[in-house]
């Protein structure tokens, strides 16, 4: 069967907005093991899948998609966001 994970997205640490944060992606689980090329190096693997990404807005939309076609799944919230708060003085003390 098989198996894939619905992670929430979260806000780029990377960037200031706000862009994607609160979507939903399905990643397949990788089936099988990435390997050196011979020749270049790279690794790769047969297991194409792992290219895909399919993103929905919300998670009922995620998992009525996996449970149509037959997807085991496993839901990932994002961590939740701690704000820690302190005046500029405090970078003094």
């Amino acid at each position: 069967m098989t198996q894939a994970r619905i992670i929430e997205k979260t806000k780029n640490a990377m960037q200031s907005g706000r862009y994607g944060a609160g979507q939903w992606v399905l990643e397949y689980n990788p089936v099988d093991a990435q390997r050196a090329d011979p020749l270049m190096g790279w690794a790769g693997s047969t297991d194409t899948r792992r290219q895909l990404n399919l993103k929905f807005a919300t998670l009922d939309a995620a998992k009525a998609y996996a449970d149509k076609y037959g997807i085991d799944y496993t839901v990932v919230h994002a961590a939740p966001k701690v704000l820690k708060l302190q005046a500029y003085a405090d970078n003094f003390k």
